[in-house]
């Protein structure tokens, strides 16, 4: 069913990195969800009228708020499409970020309130709901149609990496077990004349605020600019080291603008003693390849290296052992020397992990009492401090 719907609404479905192809996705998706809750909030209202059921009649609003939730994403998705412009200079990407967090917010909401009920319920007892074939029929029809919508948001999500219909996807799925604590109750109060909406509804609520908070986090850390995955940062090098004439990469940098809106910035290390033509023309090639492969912006920084001087060489590998003594986590990048009638100053960046146990001014200390031991005339300059 779900590839049929997008085979049939979404044009040129396949190319999910084209950011139209994605707003083409997000209106499926909200517009799907906005006909469905709207119909389960009208079949639920009035069975909850009928069976004078005050939880069924809370979960149809649930339903009409999901109805708004669909609409926010939406607007999300054709907001966050639009193109660059004097202010947004990288588009409005994150836009969809902050869909997602409004929606994190509803969840929050509806969670405290469906709580807030629930204590009412046990507090104030009232008599047991009658229970009408109707309000059943509607709650079980509402179970299929949520978790479908849910499992349908989801691949949606999935396939073009959108967290608001990740987000969508879950409050789906936070209705499913919330109608099922509805549908629990009624039976079991109907069956055994005993009340537990109230048990059963405080359960449920603190179960979707517990996930209301979590979708707040996964949202809020790509706007406050997360690391990007391991697996990116390894693709990202692998395909660079694989070109003849790149010994290396440092200063790797992402930024993230929205989904299908990500900006690298990198330095890679070449023989010093290379054409320079030819190097600016492989970086060209790189670059190109890059944005085509990962569907990025990408700049690329030139570092030569000393490949065949021995002296710069011989320090190098001296300096390598030291840090291994050190820690064997540490690492550098840039390195060079420079070589004067009394002294010779040893250069380069040094990689360490955040929160580190030695703060700079120890770590130089540390490497420069080990580098006297081999020359008392190396002098030990760390231009930088990368993590």
């Amino acid at each position: 069913m779900t590839k049929f719907l997008v085979k049939l609404f979404v044009k040129d479905y396949q190319n999910t990195n084209n950011p139209i192809v994605r707003e083409r996705y997000g209106k499926l998706g909200s517009i799907t969800g906005i006909i469905f809750n709207i119909i389960l909030f009208s079949l639920k209202l009035f069975g909850g009228i009928i069976a004078l059921s005050i939880s069924i009649i809370a979960d149809a609003f649930n339903n009409l708020f999901d109805a708004l939730t669909a609409i926010v994403t939406l607007i999300g998705f054709k907001y966050a499409n639009k193109p660059a412009d004097k202010e947004h200079p990288f588009g409005h990407g994150r836009f969809e970020y902050l869909a997602s967090l409004f929606i994190a917010i509803i969840i929050i909401v509806v969670g405290v309130e469906l709580f807030r009920t629930s204590i009412s319920e046990l507090i104030d007892v009232k008599q047991l709901v009658k229970i009408e074939m109707f309000s059943v029929i509607v709650l079980v029809i509402s179970l299929v149609l949520k978790a479908w919508l849910g499992y349908f948001n989801l691949k949606l999500g999935k396939k073009i990496s959108s967290l608001a219909m990740q987000a969508y996807a879950k409050d789906s799925i936070l209705d499913v077990i919330a109608t099922s604590v509805v549908l629990i109750g009624l039976l079991i109060g109907h069956f055994a004349s005993i009340n537990i909406d109230g048990y059963l509804g405080a359960l449920v609520a603190l179960f979707i605020i517990y996930t209301g908070f979590k979708t707040v986090k996964e949202t809020i850390d790509p706007l406050l600019g997360q690391s990007p995955s391991p697996e990116f940062i390894n693709a990202i090098e692998e395909k660079i080291l694989s070109y003849n004439g790149i010994y290396g990469i440092h200063d790797l940098i992402v930024h993230d603008y929205g989904p299908s809106r990500t900006i690298i910035s990198l330095h890679v290390e070449v023989d010093a003693d290379s054409d320079f033509l030819e190097m600016h023309d492989l970086i060209d090639n790189i670059e190109r390849d890059i944005r085509r492969y990962f569907n990025c912006s990408i700049t690329i920084h030139m570092d030569p290296l000393q490949l065949h001087d021995k002296d710069t060489n011989l320090i190098q590998t001296q300096l390598l052992k030291i840090l291994e003594k050190i820690d064997p986590i540490l690492s550098i990048h840039d390195f060079r020397i420079v070589k004067g009638p009394t002294h010779t100053n040893i250069i380069f960046d040094l990689v360490i992990p955040y929160n580190y146990k030695y703060n700079e001014e120890q770590l130089h200390q540390m490497i420069q009492d080990e580098i006297t031991k081999i020359n008392p005339n190396y002098y030990i300059v760390i231009a930088d401090i990368d993590h």
